[in-house]
């Protein structure tokens, strides 16, 4: 009986994520409404040392990874990292880690469609929010109660959208900057990072609270480690998954960096930008 079977008759557990599904789904875990909706008040907030709060919060979580990593690849037959706290912390921590997680992917699930809503009323204003929650709501919980596959296909299509995003969104700041482009505020150029600059425009007290709304962005990140139980050759797979952390980190990077370049046109203006 080979490794995979093995596995599959431990844990009980349906493996149809592919390599192929996993690694889209770990370079794509930390780009959401963190970051496409929360990036013009995170920025407002504390200036361009958005881009150290990134890399500060990404360090930690990148240790982060790399300890559930090696843990499921030590015992791949685990359903999720919690069922480690259980093993050697005790009940009470398993207990307890698993109904806070469970709620904060419930909290997260709700800003999601929130944000979805939001997004939708965008192009179709008439539309109650409500009903595109409700709606949006339904598809997803129908998709993850199919079959594992078919959820693994649905992430991986939805990742590669907001990966395209992202690599739109860096092409287009390029431009904008090589360009010239003229705003109401000033134009886009390379010399906004040199003129008038300030790495704490808001102050230190905005810069430590900028930390909380980072951490939003980057929450989902350990998904990888849930989805171990249902990944066909896991130990095979994991390693690629974590190790592409650094990758994720840097499309926020890049990505951020633009934003940076192209937005942070004086004090006045970062003010203008909070509804974002």
């Amino acid at each position: 009986m080979n490794s995979e079977n093995k596995h599959k008759k431990k844990n009980k557990m349906e493996r149809g994520l592919t390599n192929r599904h996993v690694q889209v789904m770990a370079i794509a875990g930390t780009i959401g409404t963190g970051l496409f909706l929360g990036a013009g008040r995170s920025i407002s907030l504390t200036g361009p040392s958005i881009v150290l709060v990134y890399m500060i919060t990404g360090g930690f979580m990148y240790l982060m990874m790399r300890a559930i990593g090696e843990m499921l690849y030590q015992d791949p037959e685990q359903h999720t990292f919690i069922n480690f706290i259980t093993r050697y912390l005790g009940q009470g921590w398993g207990y307890f880690s698993v109904w806070s997680y469970w709620l904060s992917v419930v909290f997260i699930g709700m800003a999601e469609i929130t944000a979805i809503a939001h997004y939708v009323q965008f192009w179709f204003p008439s539309w109650p929010s409500w009903l595109i929650q409700v709606v949006f709501l339904t598809i997803l919980g129908l998709v993850n109660l199919i079959a594992v596959k078919i959820f693994g296909e649905v992430e991986f299509w939805f990742a590669m959208i907001k990966i395209v995003a992202i690599l739109a969104m860096i092409a287009t700041g390029v431009f904008l900057v090589l360009t010239g482009f003229e705003t109401p505020y000033g134009s886009a150029s390379l010399a906004n990072i040199s003129e008038h600059f300030s790495l704490f425009p808001n102050g230190g007290m905005n810069f430590v609270m900028a930390f909380q709304m980072v951490f939003f962005a980057y929450l989902m990140i350990e998904f990888i480690g849930v989805t171990t139980s249902e990944t066909k050759d896991p130990r095979k797979v994991l390693p690629k998954a974590v190790k592409e952390i650094p990758l994720r980190l840097s499309f926020s990077m890049v990505e951020l960096s633009w934003q940076s370049c192209l937005l942070f046109l004086g004090v006045n203006f970062l003010q203008r930008i909070h509804h974002l």
